[in-house]
Formats: structure tokens, C-alpha cells, sequence
């Protein structure tokens, strides 16, 4: 069972949504980049009726930039920005080296030195580890890592398959 979603998750749909997404990713994950535009894609066909949450869970043994990658990602939601630097660091996967980050935070018009001052100070490393630590009491040993409505989806994660499972919690919910 997951870790119950909370105040602290970034969120986007509402919260009355009658099914709950949540994923664990990796922002340097090649499956998970294989994953986020099937996101995007239920988001779009389900609307209110799904509400999509992220948790960090960088692989850092195998992804050297997924750790920083989710610190920016964390520091621009300090500065409102959250959603569209988690969209930008999935869309420029390839292109993760702390320079190209800085980049991405003056692009999304952030206040670049709080993100470089977040990066050296490792502001966000407690949070990410809180996000790896329910991860693992949740069962994630992997990434992507799907939950619908609280229970692991193990199987795949294609636009069909996903919906699929989605559509039979929304008809356990009737």
C-alpha cells in the first residue's frame, strides 16, 4: 500500500479527482521519460476525473544528474514553478549537467541564484529523501513506479494499458 498522498506532494488535478496517479520518478530515467508523455496524454482524456502526483526517487548509483535534476525541480515549485520545470527537465532529458539546469531556471523566468544557492546548500535533500524513504516502504524499487488509487500497478505503463487500469478504479468508485 502507498504512502497516503498529503500536503507536501506535488499535485495537478483536483483533489476530489475520484482517481489518484501517482508516480515515482527519475528525472534522468529513460522509462520514465518514456513514460511522462503517456502522463500527459491521460491527463488530457481523463481531466477532472484524475488528479497526478509526483514523488522524487532518483536512482543516483545509476543516473549521476537525477539528485540535482530533482533539487531544481523542487526549488523552482518554491517559486511556483514546480509543474513546468518537471515538464522542461523531461523534455531536455538528455541534457541534464548543472549548467544546463541554471539554463532551464532562467528560462522558466526563476530567480536563478536561489536556485544555484539551493543546489550547493542541498536545500532540497531531505525532502527528496523523504520522497525515496516512502517510496520504499511503498514498495518502489524501480522507476517509473505507477500507484492508482493507492494500490502498485505492475503492469505496463503504455497510454492503453494505463487507462485501462485507471478506467476500472473509476468503475470501482460507482
Amino acid at each position: 500500500m502507498i504512502v497516503p498522498v498529503n500536503a507536501h506532494d506535488h499535485a495537478q488535478g483536483p483533489a476530489t479527482a475520484p482517481v489518484t496517479l501517482v508516480e515515482y520518478g527519475d528525472y534522468e530515467c529513460p522509462d520514465c521519460g518514456d513514460a511522462y508523455p503517456v502522463v500527459k496524454e491521460l491527463q488530457k482524456r481523463l481531466g477532472d476525473k484524475l488528479r497526478f502526483v509526483y514523488r522524487n526517487f532518483p536512482l543516483n548509483h545509476q543516473h549521476p544528474h537525477a539528485q540535482h535534476a530533482s533539487e531544481v525541480a523542487e526549488a523552482a515549485g518554491d517559486q511556483g514553478k514546480f509543474w513546468e520545470m518537471h515538464d522542461l527537465l523531461y523534455e531536455k532529458q538528455q541534457q541534464l549537467e548543472d549548467a544546463q539546469l541554471l539554463q532551464y531556471a532562467d528560462q522558466l523566468g526563476l530567480d536563478r541564484a536561489k536556485i544555484q544557492q539551493a543546489l550547493d546548500n542541498h536545500t532540497y535533500t531531505s525532502r527528496i529523501k523523504e520522497e525515496i524513504s516512502s517510496g520504499t516502504r511503498s514498495g518502489v524499487n524501480g522507476t517509473p513506479t505507477f500507484f492508482i488509487n493507492g494500490q502498485r500497478h505492475n503492469a505496463a505503463y503504455d497510454v492503453e494499458t494505463l487507462l485501462a487500469a485507471i478506467n476500472k478504479a473509476l468503475e470501482a468508485k460507482n
